[in-house]
């Protein structure tokens, strides 16, 4: 199973925020969502950050209850690992336990924003690959067709 077949179930939509807006705002709009990130862009197809939820808790713990007034912008990680469509569940697993995230902005040919993979998309994937590889196996076992 690969990033594109992944983003076939799930969708391409991306929640984005840009640099100007304040960590408060960026709070809302991941408990709003339920979701756990949001990629920095103006323009909704460049990269220019990414934002978590830990990012703001780390934010929060060394400035208290002000740092929710700070800019996406200045907490925001710049260093954004991406992925491609064609990149497996196996490459994504790697990816996330070495660089220790859990979201992974899905970038085109041209490096512009066209999906997001979080760490749930690639257990979900995982798993279904799982099942799939287990029937097979209990199909072949038992000469079921």
């Amino acid at each position: 199973m690969n990033v594109q077949s992944i983003l076939g179930v799930k969708g391409s939509e991306v929640a984005t925020t840009t640099q100007t807006a304040t960590l408060a705002d960026a709070v809302s709009e991941l408990g709003q969502r339920r979701i756990g990130a949001l990629v920095v862009s103006g323009d909704g197809r460049a990269i220019e950050g990414i934002i978590s939820e830990r990012d703001i808790v780390r934010a929060t713990a060394l400035g208290g209850g002000e740092a929710l007034t700070r800019s996406v912008g200045s907490v925001m990680s710049t260093d954004v690992v991406t992925c491609t469509v064609g990149d497996g569940v196996d490459r994504l697993m790697a990816l996330m336990t070495e660089r220790r995230i859990r979201h992974l902005p899905v970038v085109d040919e041209q490096g512009r924003l066209s999906g997001i993979i979080s760490i749930g998309d690639v257990v979900k994937a995982r798993l279904t690959e799982l099942e799939q590889e287990n029937q097979a196996l209990a199909e072949y076992i038992t000469g079921a067709r």
